[in-house]
């Protein structure tokens, strides 16, 4: 489908765009998503219709605006997450010839690397909702949608909703890239693990972590940290500590709340024994599903690391 002239077309007709391909109906979704009662509850709402002044973006594009919605789909969010800290991969995928504002006509479309080019995926803008509630990716800020639409838009590219039910982090990584991706096991990691993860921040790569279990289940243990699940790498810095160094890595829960509550959490002491201008620049004491923990502590809670270049 070409977005351009589909546009165009709707806008000289005065229409807003349906696309057949990737129709508002329960096949859109998948049979077995959610019970048959809840499928038969679902509506399909434009974001024009639930806000007064949707925007695509708001004040630039942030992990922080992306809050996970009934559909297990954290391995992708990770990665998204990932990706919104790479300015020049995230132009790729989220074209900017498009909005609520000029030439608005229910129409929008993002890019993803498949087989070894970039494909076009065409959308409407029509986004399923539950009671009211959203089923897919919900926005923090309530006006803001470019985190559905590329739910939507990525979900039509795997054939249904269904399918993000469950997958893997490394596979969202290199579609949202066309990069290359590498896997470290934490239950035998290399001995140089600190700093590869130095090394993959500081060269601007994308990394994402996983923990064990059954990611149909989100069990939470008592100390935050969800079995069966995807998260974000979002920085990785060693500080003065005590009498010497200390590596700390930071990471993001697709969840948008729910965090790590052991050393180096937001309210633990650790952060006492820290100079101010580090604390400052590296502390964000908020629940928005970012924590930092010590690599000891990353190591015994996760079970896999994920790193994403754009070259090997």
């Amino acid at each position: 489908q070409d977005f351009k002239d589909l546009r165009a077309l709707c806008l000289s007709q005065g229409l807003l765009f349906e696309d057949d391909t990737f129709p508002a109906h329960i096949s859109s979704i998948g049979p077995n998503l959610l019970p048959e009662e809840k499928l038969r509850h679902l509506q399909w709402k434009r974001p024009t219709e639930l806000q007064r002044n949707p925007h695509l973006i708001m004040d630039g594009v942030s992990r922080f605006d992306i809050m996970q919605g009934e559909i297990g789909d954290c391995w992708m969010l990770a990665a998204l997450g990932s990706l919104t800290l790479r300015k020049q991969f995230l132009e790729n995928v989220l074209p900017r010839d498009q909005g609520f504002q000029d030439d608005y006509a229910g129409i929008f479309h993002f890019r993803f690397w498949q087989y070894g080019e970039w494909v076009d995926v065409v959308i409407d803008d029509r986004l399923p909702l539950l009671n009211g509630r959203y089923l897919s990716v919900h926005p923090r800020t309530s006006n803001e949608f470019w985190p559905s639409l590329l739910e939507k838009a990525y979900a039509k590219l795997r054939g249904s909703y269904q399918n993000l039910n469950g997958g893997y982090l490394s596979d969202a990584l290199v579609d949202l890239t066309g990069g290359v991706q590498v896997q470290f096991s934490l239950k035998d990691p290399p001995p140089d693990l600190e700093e590869i993860l130095k090394a993959a921040d500081k060269s601007r790569c994308l990394m994402g972590c996983s923990t064990s279990g059954q990611a149909r289940r989100n069990v939470e243990l008592r100390n935050g940290i969800v079995q069966g699940h995807a998260y974000t790498v979002t920085g990785a810095v060693k500080i003065p500590y005590k009498n010497g160094w200390k590596h700390i890595i930071r990471i993001w829960n697709p969840w948008g709340h729910g965090e790590w509550k052991g050393p180096w959490s937001d309210d633990s002491p650790q952060w006492d024994r820290v100079e101010p201008k580090y604390r400052e620049a590296l502390l964000r004491n908020k629940d928005d599903g970012e924590f930092w923990m010590s690599c000891e502590n990353f190591q015994e809670q996760f079970s896999w690391l994920y790193i994403c270049n754009n070259t090997p």
